[in-house]
């Protein structure tokens, strides 16, 4: 099968220029994935996890290394130097990323968040309010918050929004940045069930976790990261 996403050399420094020093956040990452294949990665804190998704998602600037992926629009191309509009429209349409944080604009409610997502990958109206409804039930959202604000609502709210969001839009590649960190266990099953059909449907996923057991008979390979480095 052809690989989906292909990380060769990837290193990433940064420069503290008041200390007159540089830290190295990951060195020498190496990995590739196939259509439908789950990567994860666990570590302790600061060992540079987050930093491999940051760099493929283009939040950090790299010129050290290839972050090959094969998109729908633009075929192969090297997302570390893929222009700003072609990053732009990779986000909005193939690649999907969950954080622990949710950034909204304050005058959207949560129902409108999820439909957006939707309306981003080209579809119409109706099938964006069918999807949200869906979503939003799935990760037991309470109704009642459905069209209010998210900046109301408790961290473990914006979490399972943030989740809903990202992948209701069943995006080509799916990164995950701890995406189970603060939910309790009946949420944590829900949003494995998510991830276990979107799989079937061959999106490719790679995931930072602390937690082992969710890991367990949905990763295809794991990699511990120790100082900067990935290990098998």
């Amino acid at each position: 099968m052809d690989k989906v996403i292909r990380v060769v050399g990837l290193t990433k420094q940064f420069e503290l220029h008041q200390l007159n020093k540089k830290i190295t956040a990951c060195y020498d990452i190496n990995f590739s994935l196939e259509e439908g294949q789950f990567l994860g990665i666990t570590g302790k804190s600061g060992s540079g996890k987050s930093t491999i998704l940051r760099c493929i998602y283009r939040t950090y600037l790299t010129r050290t290394g290839q972050i090959w992926y094969k998109s729908g629009a633009y075929g192969l191309i090297d997302l570390a130097q893929a222009s700003e509009r072609q990053i732009i429209h990779l986000r909005q349409k193939e690649v999907g990323y969950v954080s622990q944080f949710l950034n909204v604009m304050p005058r959207i409610t949560a129902r409108e968040l999820v439909e957006l997502a939707v309306l981003e990958m080209g579809y119409d109206l109706n099938y964006a309010k069918k999807e949200a409804i869906q979503m939003l039930a799935h990760f037991e959202l309470d109704k009642e918050l459905w069209d209010m604000y998210p900046n109301t609502f408790s961290g473990g709210e914006k979490l399972r929004l943030n989740i809903a969001r990202a992948m209701v839009k069943k995006t080509r590649l799916l990164l995950l940045d701890e995406p189970t960190a603060s939910l309790d266990n009946e949420s944590k099953k829900r949003v494995k069930e998510v991830l276990e059909k979107l799989k079937a449907q061959g999106t490719t996923m790679l995931g930072i976790f602390h937690d082992l057991e969710f890991m367990e008979g949905i990763c295809d390979k794991q990699f511990n990261m120790q100082a900067g480095k990935l290990v098998a």
